[in-house]
């Protein structure tokens, strides 16, 4: 084998001996005494004294190889298997001793369940004696751990504990099974340890949770001939564990007196503990050949030098280091030790040079598979010690282990050697970047890093603090002030973990290693891709997904890291933009360098988008579709929908040029299923930019995401690598490297695929915090008021009082952890700054007019979540307006929301200030488990920046009412089929269950359309002169449209008995949302805002539009205050009104709706009056509702105004004979001859 790494080349195994006839000037071998001294200072001999070891025969190299082994082989141990059956090393039984479905690792010690209740023991049982295992909790669902017997038959509703022979612990329930159960232990967690020991010399059965005995669990077990027990676990579906035996090192948490399962690997470890004594005599000894003698050093000044004395004696200790150095307990047990005691002194990871000289050392003396192999077990050792280790105060354990994570990955080859074989291989290393929050607030020593707590003290009645600290008492000022120190000194720490995962982020994202190779960032983005596209295709599988926690840390680290390598390219190339201005440029949305798996494009179908705008890409980015590739991908889409069944596919987008007008794929729901990335092999480019009479095509080469180099990211001269296909829009100005643009992508499709779901998961120990705040307030209220005579009842408040004490106590401190983790002012500038790529992305694909349609959906996506976040899973800790240039970024996502998304967040409405809902308050008020919404919490500024869009631009204001007028009649008519199928299947005698799945998107239709409606709400009350100033184009139009919509919503909703009503008193899980309240508020808030606050004029152009509309009926708007309820049998059940929600409806409002209600009754019996009759030949021939009114030109056909105008939005051709429009004139009647 050929050196690696630089020094003398030297073969292991077969490396040349010094002969006695051997010269030292000429081979560099010490003189013979000095030689046989020095060796026997490396190798001493532990039969004999050291003052023997000087007048002991001299030793040569000749002679080393005997001397070794005989060294190797002195006081071997010998094993004692008594008490145990079974093969080594332990495993389950995966052959035969297992019920049910499930899912076991490769290593047999990992399993998951797959099924309703799953069992399997292990190979080995004990009959006698005293041992342990242990269980590494992956989830903390339904689990029953312990011990069985063979005689144990367990099936999918009985497991461990269920039968008399078996016994196990229940951390879910906290019980303890067997055959009976009973309260038992502690409540375990996700990254808990789980150690079960069996005594049976006494008997006894005692489990302990991170070390610490849980007492114990049971005694007498039966013993005796044929009674020996197996280790097992039962688990239900979707529940992961992994097994420890004794594969590894002394187990976790050791208990005296209790051995392992597997035997640890005695001979093997007493011969690598010797070797290593022996490399570290070499590291500590240094030859002086001048003066003929050793001389004592410092290890951590060693250095590999190429001296052949010191790399032959190396040799021959590797021969037999490095075998042993491919077993992960050797490599877990002296290997990982070893280092990590070197970097025990503390001082930068750099000032340790040692460890990269032991690596080079490694790559010189041991074979390729042998080095790989000892890489591949010392990283996952250090995964597992770093994941599984507790939570204390300084988190020293953690910091422990990523110095040397750190170490390691400074050295280039092994680096490359990780990121090509570790990086992201099941989801391994994204471990190291995530903080585990503590369940368990005093093992993790938070109650002396923060020994004051504080919570708000004053509550509305929706529970929100009322208080300004300015109000605070003196006491209360106190409180939170040492609490807020205790929250800056976690914080601190925390930071330091942070500080080391970005260092490691940092080596990986090294483009300038290229003297082994490929260098490391391009190996790592290829990486990072290949974890995005098994995340995004597998969110249906939550067992092959990175966990959304994890993802969380990941997005954190990576950002910081990535601007970090951003602003030092801009040092080196000042031209560039500064990572504050960062974004991804559109063309890699077109032009195939980049995967994006099967996540949907904001045009629809990318096979659809290829067909349609194939001469937009070639005029705009002189990027040119191979016809074959079209068809070959139109072929394999059929193929697919054939295969599926499914050939439902959207009617398509036509191909759009010029500026980008409120196309209709942006308005519609997306029903086809996403499609396959733009394959560069499908890609020709025009170099110089040219009419297309005869375009010089470019080859570009397809490649597998891992087989990118850096030339097809970075380019080269003549290709521009990831930024192939620059349209004239785009400014022709360096950005940055271009795998930094690619990583960006990465980072914004992380987002969308978990994290800003988990950032709104977290925001539940606020809630909690403010919950029990709640409760204790109004406890501490009803002990001042509880009268002397009845100290029964003082003493049980007393006992709840100190209860929530203790909990908020515990929950106060989770949360100073979790914001310092999750929620601190630096996680909010990230998320911040990913708000601020995607509106600069979206801007910039905007401008290249139709080829926005290749932009992936999930960007606007992100810029919505990530402001939804900023402005309610930050607060109150951290302020949005806080955030620099606030206004003008939220100016930005304004004018997105009004052009490119119909479906905006919205401020508070009518009767709009819950977090519960508020029909739900009313029949479940002590159920706790009730949705809970965000907190309503309208921008004003984003409101006002909205309002002066909508009112500058009309053709854009009318294209996005009519695109949210759509999304409403949609999503509402969508409701109403399913409620119609749901009350079917629920009357059917033969099928008296509905499918969960159906309820679930019956309950989404519902909310979409309140949300709808909500929109409507917000706008006609900003830019109410949309609907009511008829000199605006669509005015008119928009306003019918409006009150059709509103009098379809209110006779479905508020007629007696009809179809909503008897779905919602079926209160079918899953549809708790769809009730009145919430839909009828959000119609009355839209009508009091055109019928009551307007101006006259307005007020009569919208009674007028909303009483001619043929479905408007006067009993619907009294519904909403309980009147007109005369039905007979009526009186069964209390009738919907308003004036029921007094804590949600103010007195002014219900004034607003009362005087809407006289307005439309008198206004009604005068248009009843007023009206004559119509005969059928002056209606509309298309509604039949109006009189005709409009004649269309040339055709002259003729309908009412409202029809024709809503036909033009979306078609130039005549509703009957299809001959194209070119104007429409007002129509009157001729008055009778």
């Amino acid at each position: 084998m050929s050196s690696k790494g630089g020094g003398t080349a030297l073969t292991r195994r077969n490396y040349r001996l010094a002969s006695d006839t051997d010269k030292p000037k000429a081979t560099g071998i010490v003189n013979e005494k000095l030689l046989s001294d020095y060796l026997h200072h490396v190798f001493p001999s532990t039969k004999q004294g050291p003052a023997l070891a000087s007048l002991s025969k001299p030793l040569g190299f000749q002679d080393l190889g005997a001397h070794l082994e005989g060294l190797l082989s002195e006081g071997e141990p010998t094993e004692d298997s008594r008490g145990r059956l079974g093969p080594q090393p332990v495993v389950l039984d995966h052959t035969s001793g297992f019920e049910g479905l499930l899912f076991v690792d490769d290593d047999l010690l990992g399993v998951i369940g797959h099924s309703n209740f799953s069992s399997i023991r292990a190979t080995t049982c004990v009959y006698k004696g005293k041992w342990a295992y242990e269980v590494l909790i992956s989830s903390q669902g339904l689990m029953q751990i312990g011990w069985c017997t063979l005689n144990c038959r367990f099936n999918q509703e009985e497991g461990v504990g269920d039968t008399p022979d078996s016994y196990a612990y229940d951390g879910n329930r906290v019980r303890k099974w067997n055959v009976t159960t009973t309260n038992y232990g502690k409540s375990w967690a996700a990254g808990d340890i789980v150690s079960c020991l069996i005594d049976l010399d006494e008997g006894t059965i005692t489990f302990c949770l991170n070390g610490q005995s849980l007492g114990t669990a049971f005694t007498n077990i039966k013993m005796g001939p044929g009674v020996a027990y197996f280790p097992a676990i039962s688990l239900s579906f979707k529940e992961s564990v992994a097994f420890n035996f004794g594969s590894r090192p002394a187990i976790t948490y050791p208990v005296d007196g209790y051995l392992p399962l597997q035997n640890p690997p005695t001979t093997d470890l007493m011969k690598a503990h010797k070797l290593l004594g022996y490399i570290k005599n070499v590291l500590s000894t240094s030859i002086d050949a001048q003066e003929e003698r050793l001389v004592e050093q410092d290890c951590s000044v060693w250095r590999l030098h190429g001296e052949p004395t010191v790399l032959v004696t190396l040799a021959h200790i590797f021969n037999h280091f490095a075998p042993l150095m491919c077993k992960v307990y050797l490599v877990e047990d002296v290997l990982m030790n070893f280092l990590l005691g070197i970097l025990e002194g503390g001082g930068s990871v750099d000032e340790h040079q040692l460890i990269q000289q032991l690596l080079d050392l490694f790559w010189v003396l041991m074979e390729d598979y042998e080095v790989n192999e000892c890489l591949k077990q010392l990283m996952m050792s250090l995964l597992r010690a770093y994941r599984f280790s507790p939570i204390i105060p300084d988190l020293g354990f953690q910091i422990h282990y990523l110095r040397l994570t750190t170490a390691i990955l400074h050295h280039e080859k092994s680096r490359k050697y990780l990121l090509n074989n570790f990086t992201f291989d099941v989801l391994r290393s994204v471990v190291f970047f995530y903080i585990k929050t503590p369940l368990r607030v005093k093992e993790a020593g938070l109650e002396e890093l923060i020994p004051t707590t504080w919570w708000p003290t004053h509550f509305d009645k929706e529970g929100k603090d009322e208080r300004e600290p300015e109000d605070e008492s003196a006491d209360e000022r106190l409180r939170r002030r040492a609490y807020e120190r205790g929250c800056q000194r976690l914080k601190k720490r925390i930071e330091v973990v942070e500080e080391l995962q970005v260092q490691i982020l940092k080596l990986l994202l090294n483009n300038k290693d290229k003297t082994t190779g490929e260098a490391s960032r391009y190996i790592f983005l290829n990486k990072f891709r290949k974890f995005l596209q098994e995340n995004a295709s597998n969110r249906g599988h939550p067992t092959a997904l990175c966990p959304p926690e994890y993802m969380v840390c990941f997005l954190h680290r990576l950002i910081t890291a990535v601007r970090a390598s951003w602003d030092d390219g801009r040092r080196k190339s000042p031209s560039s933009i500064g990572s504050e201005e960062a974004y991804v440029p559109p063309q890699l949305f077109y032009n195939g360098k980049v995967d994006y798996f099967d996540l949907q494009r904001l045009g629809g179908l990318l096979s659809h988008l290829k067909k349609t705008l194939k001469d937009d890409l070639a005029s705009k980015a002189n990027i040119i579709i191979d016809p074959a590739e079209i068809q070959a991908t139109a072929m394999d889409d059929l193929d697919e929908d054939e295969e599926s069944g499914a050939a439902q596919r959207p009617f398509g987008a036509a191909a759009m040029g010029g500026a980008l007008a409120r196309p209709s794929w942006l308005s519609s729901p997306t029903l086809g299923r996403a499609n396959r990335f733009l394959s560069t092999a499908a890609v020709s480019l025009m170099t110089p930019r040219r009419p297309l009479t005869q375009p010089e095509k470019v080859k570009v080469r397809t490649l597998a995401v891992e087989q990118r180099t850096e030339e097809d990211i970075e380019g080269s001269y003549g290709n521009d690598g990831l930024l192939l296909g620059r349209p004239l829009e785009e400014p022709n100005q360096p950005i940055a490297d271009k795998s930094l643009l690619e990583i960006v992508d990465g980072i914004v499709m992380m987002y969308n695929l978990s994290v800003h779901q988990q950032l709104g998961k977290m925001v539940v120990v606020s809630d909690d915090v403010h919950e029990y705040a709640v409760a204790l307030k109004d406890t501490e209220e009803k002990i001042a008021r509880c009268p002397a005579r009845r100290p029964d009842i003082l003493d049980e408040l007393q006992k709840s009082q100190k209860v929530f004490a203790e909990k908020l106590n515990h929950l106060c401190r989770r949360l100073a952890w979790i914001n310092a983790t999750i929620y601190s002012k630096e996680k909010m500038l990230d998320v911040y700054w990913l708000l601020c790529v995607c509106i600069r992305t979206i801007e910039h694909a905007d401008n290249t007019g139709s080829l926005f349609a290749f932009a992936p959906e999930f960007y606007l996506s992100v810029a919505m979540n990530a402001y939804s976040a900023l402005k309610n899973y930050f607060s109150p800790a951290n302020s949005m307006e806080e955030l620099p240039s606030y206004e003008e970024t939220l100016t930005q996502l304004a004018a997105i929301l009004a052009k490119h998304f119909a479906d905006p967040r919205i401020g508070c409405g009518f009767g709009y200030r819950y977090t519960r809902l508020p029909h739900l308050l009313k029949t479940k008020p002590e159920d706790a488990n009730l949705p809970s919404l965000q907190k309503p919490c309208p921008s004003l500024l984003l409101q006002r920046h909205m309002a002066e869009l909508l009112s500058v631009d009309k053709e854009m204001a009318a294209s996005f009412l009519n695109s949210v007028l759509n999304q409403l009649n949609w999503a509402f008519s969508e409701f109403i089929g399913m409620i119609q199928e749901i009350q079917q299947a629920a009357e059917r005698p033969e099928r008296n269950f509905v499918d969960t799945r159906q309820l679930k998107v019956c309950a989404t239709c519902f909310d979409l359309s309140v949300s709808l409606l909500r929109v409507l709400e917000m706008t006609v009350t900003l830019v109410p002169e949309i609907f009511l100033d008829w000199s605006r184009p669509s005015a008119e139009l928009l306003l019918r449209r409006l009150a059709q919509l509103l009098n379809q919503v209110l006779n479905r909703v508020t007629a007696e008995k009809n179809l909503f009503d008897r779905v919602v008193n079926l209160r079918l899980p899953g549809l708790e949302s769809v009730d009145h309240y919430p839909i009828l508020v959000a119609v009355t808030g839209i009508l009091v805002r055109i019928l009551v606050d307007g101006d006259r004029q307005g007020i009569s152009r919208a009674s007028s539009v909303l009483l001619s509309d043929p479905c408007f009926q006067l009993h619907s708007i009294q519904h909403l205050l309980g009147e007109g309820a005369t039905t007979a049998g009526s009186s069964e059940r209390k009738h919907f009104s308003l004036h029921a929600y007094t804590d949600y409806i103010s007195e002014e409002e219900k004034q607003k709706v009362e005087l809407m209600l006289t307005f439309l009754t008198e206004e009604s019996k005068q248009a009843a009056a007023s009206t004559a009759p119509t005969s059928e030949e002056d209606l509309c021939p298309i509604c039949y509702a109006h009189s005709i009114s409009a004649v269309f030109k040339p055709c002259s056909h003729k309908s009412c105004k409202a029809c024709i105008n809503q036909h033009l939005m979306n078609n130039k051709d005549c509703f009957f004979c299809k001959a194209t429009i070119t104007g429409v004139e007002d129509y009157s009647k001729p008055a009778a001859s």
